[in-house]
């Protein structure tokens, strides 16, 4: 399934060169892994499309409201949460070389 949703420039220029490798929403719609995001991105202080997108594949989908098996409510409203971007660090051994 496709899904379009708007993002702002600065937000689509971290995604288009790869340092933003997460997105946050309002859970107001259905998805599925495996499903293509299609992110169009938006002019500057305006809903008006600038006509550039990016398909990005959804590899995992969270829903913050779990996190409520985990955490008490006034923990989440003290704290709130944290979004990180990460990837598998890949160490090598110089010994092998």
């Amino acid at each position: 399934m496709k899904i379009y949703k708007k993002v702002q420039k600065e937000y689509f220029g971290a995604i288009v060169d790869g340092r933003k490798r997460f997105e946050i929403r309002l859970a107001d719609f259905e998805c599925s892994e495996g499903d293509t995001l299609v992110l169009q991105e938006q002019k500057p202080g305006s809903s008006e499309l600038s006509g550039r997108e990016i398909n990005c594949e959804i590899l995992y989908n969270f829903n913050t409201k779990d996190m409520e098996k985990f955490h008490s409510k006034e923990e989440i409203e003290k704290h709130g949460f944290v979004v990180l971007a990460i990837r598998k660090k890949f160490e090598f051994d110089n010994n092998k070389v």
